[in-house]
C-alpha cells in the first residue's frame, strides 16, 4: 500500500451515490448487536436441531474462533494491504482500507457495512455447511464472535486512550501498524499471533 499521511480528524466521501456513501458509515453498536445475535441463532439451533454434546460444541466454537484470527490476519495482509500496481487495484485498494489509514479516528467507518458482512456470513454457513456438516452451526459462531470482538477492539483502540494494563499492547501493536509509515508490520488486530507466526512482528517496537 502505497504511503498514506494520517489525518487527526475528519473524514471523507468515497461515493457520489448518496445511498453507497451511507452505507460505508454505521455506528458500532449495529454490527456488535448482529453478530452476536446471529450467532447466539446458531448456537441455538445446534443445540435444538443437532446431536452435537456440549464438549464438541466448545471444541468447535474455540477452533472458530482461532480460525477467524487467522483469517483476520491474512485478509489484513494481502487482501487490505494490497499491491497497487495499476489505477484500478490503487483505487479499490483505497475504497476497503486505504481511507481508514487517512482517516483513522473517523468513528463510523470502524467496522464493515452491515449489510456486507451478514452476506459474507451467510454464504460462510453455506460453504462450511458442505465441509463440516452439523458441525458449523457450533463452528460459525466462534468465528462470528471473533469477528465481532475484533470489531470491538478495533474501535476501542481508535476510539479511547490505550488502559493501563496486559491489553495496552493491543493498542501499541496497532499504532506501529498506522504510524510506522516506512514498513507494513503487525497486521493482526485482535491478536498478535499470526505476526508472530509469519513474522511480521519488528523485534523493537516503536511509536
Amino acid at each position: 500500500m502505497e504511503t498514506i499521511k494520517p489525518q487527526a480528524k475528519g473524514t471523507k466521501r468515497l461515493f457520489k451515490n448518496p445511498i453507497l456513501e451511507k452505507m460505508t458509515h454505521t455506528h458500532i453498536s449495529v454490527p456488535l448487536v448482529i453478530f452476536f445475535l446471529y450467532s447466539s441463532g446458531l448456537l441455538y439451533w445446534s443445540i435444538t436441531h443437532t446431536s452435537l454434546s456440549v464438549g464438541i460444541t466448545l471444541v468447535m466454537f474455540f477452533f472458530g474462533l482461532l480460525f477467524f484470527t487467522w483469517v483476520e490476519y491474512v485478509v489484513h495482509r494481502y487482501v487490505f494491504h494490497m499491491s497497487t500496481q495499476t489505477e484500478k487495484r490503487a483505487e479499490m485498494q483505497y475504497i476497503i482500507h486505504g481511507v481508514h489509514h487517512e482517516y483513522p479516528k473517523d468513528k463510523s467507518r470502524l467496522a464493515m457495512p452491515p449489510v456486507l458482512s451478514l452476506t459474507i456470513a451467510t454464504l460462510l454457513l453455506f460453504i462450511f455447511r458442505l465441509i463440516l456438516g452439523d458441525l458449523v452451526f457450533s463452528f460459525l459462531p466462534g468465528f462470528i464472535v471473533g469477528y465481532a470482538l475484533y470489531l470491538l477492539i478495533h474501535y476501542m483502540i481508535h476510539a479511547f486512550q490505550p488502559p493501563k494494563n496486559f491489553f495496552k499492547l493491543l493498542w501499541v501493536n496497532h499504532s506501529i501498524h498506522h504510524y510506522k509509515t516506512d514498513e507494513e508490520v503487525i497486521f493482526g488486530v485482535s491478536s498478535p499471533l499470526w505476526d508472530y507466526v509469519f513474522g511480521t512482528m519488528p523485534k523493537k517496537k516503536k511509536v
